[in-house]
């Protein structure tokens, strides 16, 4: 069977499962067990598959990161700190909308997974009053945790592509930046405009209270700076920097009389529908990998007669919504703009631009799987807006690009 009409079914059944309100990870195994069986329906794929999904540091670094930030949250929200912040920050911009959209984009810095669900209760306490539904706020969650894939040094995505495709950091975030102003401005005009104005409420606070809400803004910011600290600079794993960060929390909670319970902590952060679902995921991801579907799907663009940017656009994009993550498409697609034209800022900027764009419009997509998860969202629901949105920017980026190649 030809590899895109397989590609095409295999979604196909997801969506129709996913329609059925089946999780994802469910979901999305199904599709790599179709593709294994009209494909390579040798047992030993499926076997080489789960043993790497077991044995990559990938597969515990994500399952762990993400466990920690849970504890994370749940040490910020029982203690108080969680909502003390987001009131602080109210009364700073004078606007929950403005908040709703800064928050994530700033917790969005935080190269883990788990970022994404640290800024969901924020958004979810933000939005009080506001009389916003779940899918929309686990679309505002998840859109504006993304807007700095363009501009991060130490998005994992930026730095692979930057090393891979041999361009600098300086030179390929200054070509690109624009693209994190347009997508803030984008999600903005999608999600946050059409909140009524009249039911924000605006926020002026007494000294006592500004006193306390500087506390409780340290309290939960300072975890994500660590963190960034411990990544960055001390090259810890996510998931050792966010433990090493929630343990320290705990103590300073409990020495600031803010204790929470340890038990309350450790085991409120275990779900394990959740961690089920990101198996499920890795090891669809796997499937596609042994079975050499992602690299067919190279070759057969390679001997196609579209220009070389356009082919670059639709892999990258592809690839983008096979794997979810900035390392898949990265790493697919850059190794072959940098046999095209090493340091090319142009190819490069095309594969992030349609890369991000798919990994946004994914249920591989582990954010997505998590912002949905903690909103008890609708799929189709949350994905909507995001989907206007990716439209907006794919629209703009090949104009701007086209004039200024």
């Amino acid at each position: 069977m030809n590899i895109f009409a397989l590609l095409i079914i295999a979604m196909a059944i997801i969506i129709l499962m996913l329609r059925r309100h089946i999780p994802i990870g469910p979901c999305m195994l199904t599709g790599g067990l179709f593709i294994w069986l009209m494909k390579t329906p040798e047992l030993h794929y499926l076997t080489q598959a789960f043993t790497e999904t077991l044995s990559l540091p990938r597969t515990y670094d994500i399952i762990f990161a993400l466990y920690f930030v849970m504890c994370l949250e749940i040490e910020l929200r029982t203690s108080g700190a969680l909502a003390g912040m987001v009131h602080a920050l109210q009364r700073i911009f004078s606007s929950n909308r403005v908040t709703l959209a800064v928050m994530p984009a700033f917790l969005g810095l935080l190269p883990s997974l788990g970022g994404a669900r640290f800024s969901a209760p924020i958004v979810e306490e933000a939005s009080k009053g506001l009389g916003l539904t779940s899918d929309h706020q686990s679309a505002i969650n998840f859109w504006f945790r993304h807007i700095f894939e363009f501009s991060s040094p130490i998005i994992p995505g930026m730095i692979m592509a930057c090393n891979i495709a041999g361009v600098t950091y300086s030179e390929f975030i200054t070509h690109l930046c624009w693209l994190t102003v347009l997508m803030f401005s984008v999600g903005w005009f999608v999600l946050i405009r059409p909140i009524k104005a009249d039911s924000i409420k605006e926020n002026a606070g007494s000294q006592a209270a500004d006193e306390q809400g500087w506390q409780d803004l340290w309290l939960s910011l300072s975890p994500v700076v660590l963190t960034f600290v411990l990544v960055v600079f001390f090259n810890m794993n996510a998931s050792v920097g966010m433990g090493v960060v929630t343990a320290g929390l705990f103590l300073v909670l409990h020495f600031t009389k803010r204790e929470v319970s340890l038990k309350d902590v450790v085991v409120g952060a275990i779900d394990m529908k959740m961690f089920f679902n990101v198996l499920c995921i890795l090891y669809f991801i796997q499937i596609l990998t042994v079975t050499q579907v992602l690299q067919e799907i190279v070759t057969a663009f390679q001997s196609s007669p579209l220009p070389v940017p356009v082919i670059i656009a639709c892999v990258s994009f592809i690839i983008g919504v096979l794997t979810g993550m900035s390392q898949g498409h990265v790493a697919i697609i850059m190794p072959i703009i940098a046999a095209m034209q090493t340091g090319s800022l142009n190819l490069a900027g095309v594969a992030m631009a349609f890369g991000v764009a798919g990994q946004m419009l994914t249920p591989t997509h582990m954010c997505l799987v998590v912002t949905v998860d903690y909103f008890k969202a609708n799929f189709f629901k949350t994905l909507k807006p995001v989907l206007i949105g990716e439209v907006m920017l794919l629209t703009i980026f090949p104009v701007y690009t086209y004039f200024t190649w």
